[in-house]
């Protein structure tokens, strides 16, 4: 089967080579209707452009890069799995780039890695958006650059967020709805920017219902299932135990249903659980879990969007550049009337 070329493409849009390249570009200049033309042929062919000859011709190297804590993570696999659909859509590359910041020496492995990958633009996930020192390099080389749910506005940095608070106080609704009354919360890290947001969302709920919050009830995990697992065990143990737990992520909310299983409290019957994210293990899970889907990969994929577009590339975007997506209370068999 002989290859397609961007000649191929040409013939078939009914436009000259040098427009399709510059659809393929993200250029500016073309008219709405031939864009649409050339992106349909491109996918009807499945042509892919030739990202050697692509960087030889110009100045660019059609690369972005995903700067990420933890790689291996399940909130990782989805933004990676986002991110790399996207920039095959787009026809760039997507290259992982793990940054740990308790290193001494994480400045120079991303400055290496900034000068001598030749990023067309970068993607920072969380909880490393929110360090300064991290953004400062992307600033001090010119790299453009998103971030994904940081705590807050950057005017040189594209965003793209869900409202962690606003979906953190519809879970907690709807567990009050059900006429839970004591509910107990594991948070997130001190890390993690969304935490806080998660657990303000938790209190504006309660404080709406006229609810008192246990505070005894409220312990820190850190996104592990490990800590889940311990934070259950503190909570379910006692006498006073709470007929509801909200855990901020999913793997802490699996540890929280482990641990009433191992000490034979059934849920739903005798114990709500829910979680955040809507990740594999909330779905692996029996009964599976009621959470709040966070759009990971379509965040990622915004991202993309956002990286590729010229008037960004100016650093003349608006609001385009800063993104609020929706989320989605998901119900499941881990919840259930107090």
């Amino acid at each position: 089967m002989s290859t397609v070329t961007i000649k191929d493409v040409a013939a078939r849009a009914g436009v000259s080579p040098k427009t399709v390249s510059r659809v393929i570009n993200g250029e500016d200049h073309v008219r709405p209707e031939i864009r649409e033309a050339v992106q349909r042929v491109v996918a009807e062919l499945n042509y892919r452009p030739n990202a050697f000859a692509r960087s030889l011709s110009s100045s660019r190297s059609y690369l972005l890069g995903l700067f990420i804590d933890d790689p291996v993570s399940g909130y990782a696999a989805d933004v990676q799995h986002g991110a790399l659909l996207r920039c095959r859509e787009r026809s760039y590359h997507l290259v992982v780039e793990p940054v740990e910041l308790n290193r001494p020496d994480w400045k120079d492995h991303v400055r290496a890695s900034i000068a001598s990958l030749r990023l067309d633009g970068a993607i920072i996930a969380p909880p490393i958006c929110d360090a300064a020192e991290l953004i400062d390099l992307f600033r001090e080389s010119d790299v453009p650059h998103v971030l994904i749910a940081p705590s807050g506005e950057s005017p040189d940095s594209g965003a793209v967020r869900m409202d962690d608070r606003g979906a953190a106080r519809e879970m907690t609704a709807y567990l009050i709805g059900l006429g839970h009354r004591h509910i107990g919360l594991v948070q997130g890290p001190l890390s993690h920017s969304a935490s806080a947001r998660r657990e303000e969302g938790f209190r504006a709920a309660m404080a709406e219902a006229g609810i008192a919050v246990d505070e005894d009830a409220v312990l820190r995990g850190d996104f592990s299932f490990r800590s889940g697992l311990e934070r259950g065990e503190a909570l379910l143990d006692r006498t006073d135990r709470p007929s509801a737990v909200f855990a901020c992520n999913d793997d802490m909310a699996l540890g929280v249903l482990i641990t009433a299983m191992k000490l034979g409290i059934a849920v739903p019957q005798s114990l709500s659980v829910a979680g955040f994210d809507d990740s594999a293990s909330s779905r692996a899970a029996w009964p599976q879990i009621t959470t709040i889907r966070q759009p990971k990969a379509e965040m990622a994929a915004a991202a993309v969007d956002i990286l590729v577009d010229p008037s960004f590339r100016k650093k003349s975007a608006g609001p385009q550049s800063r993104l609020m997506l929706p989320h989605a209370l998901v119900v499941r068999g881990s919840t259930g009337a107090a």
